[in-house]
């Protein structure tokens, strides 16, 4: 057996990112072979990783790379809000950003098979963090703007809000500015003429059956109905929201305000979105490992 010496363990963990007491045991695994022995990590992070796939992981962080002309978000989770503030989870989340950015990747997917700055793919690199931090790890979603000539507003909101707003006209502050509202409000739609056509017939519907007792006449309930149906598109569209950075006027107004801007399309990710998370039930688990449920 070749003898562990500190340097080993030393070139190991610079290697690899391995904790000191992994890259020891793996070392004498192998031999004290460095090659062999980071083989032997990556082979039983992935182990490890298999094992951990289908606990729910909910929690986590979007990360934001921006550069000219392009941006983009990718939502990466982890089981919980511990390991999302894990420095080592920060340092993945910001590299696999950037390789998002640099890669061209168009989703998730593509994205995990690119590689890193450190020659590592993205989903090896998840798998030797998992093998870290002990938690389930998943790069889940990207949103991804690339644009000539408009300007792309970026915004992440405390690591767990990201939006992405491409816009022809206007400057960056103003792009940055939307990205802060969509953030906030969470509009579905850009603006009124959005809005799927079965959306506004179904609440045409839905008003005309709140009114049509009223006994008022056709043309009084046709304008009652259609100011209603009005109120509801400017709800739910990013133009007819009361813009969050100054909330006297709408963001349609601060558009036109702009050198009459317009907002082409945007995205939102948010932490965990989408995903069921599982209710724990601590009484009910103490009970169970005291033998008494």
């Amino acid at each position: 057996m070749a003898e562990i010496t500190a340097s080993m363990v030393k070139e190991l963990r610079e290697r690899t990112g391995a904790g000191m007491m992994e890259c020891k045991k793996a070392l004498t695994e192998n031999n004290g072979d460095v090659q062999a022995a980071a083989d032997w990590l990556r082979k039983t992070g992935l182990a490890k990783a298999d094992k951990k796939a289908n606990r729910i992981a909910a929690e986590g962080r979007i990360a934001m790379a921006q550069a000219a002309g392009k941006a983009v978000l990718v939502e990466i989770n982890s089981e919980t809000d511990f390991v999302a503030k894990d420095a080592n989870f920060l340092a993945f989340t910001e590299e696999v950003a950037r390789t998002a950015l640099d890669s061209g990747a168009q989703d998730a997917e593509a994205l995990k098979a690119a590689k890193m700055a450190t020659g590592t793919s993205v989903d090896e690199g998840r798998q030797a963090l998992v093998a870290k931090v002990g938690e389930n790890v998943q790069v889940r979603r990207m949103a991804r703007m690339d644009s000539t000539g408009n300007t792309i507003g970026a915004y992440v909101h405390g690591g767990r809000i990201g939006v992405l707003v491409e816009v022809k006209g206007g400057n960056e502050e103003l792009a940055r500015g939307l990205a802060m509202h969509v953030a906030a409000m969470n509009p579905p739609y850009i603006s009124p003429a959005h809005v799927p056509a079965d959306f506004v017939a179904r609440e045409k519907e839905i008003a005309l059956a709140q009114v049509k007792d009223s006994g008022k006449p056709a043309e009084i309930l046709e304008k009652m109905i259609s100011g209603k149906i009005a109120k509801t598109l400017a709800e739910i569209s990013l133009t007819g929201q009361p813009y969050v950075l100054d909330t006297n006027i709408t963001v349609e107004a601060a558009l036109k305000a702009a050198g009459g801007a317009e907002v082409l399309s945007f995205a939102r990710l948010a932490v965990g979105e989408g995903i069921e998370k599982q209710a724990d039930d601590f009484h009910a688990e103490v009970m169970k490992q005291a033998g008494l449920a």
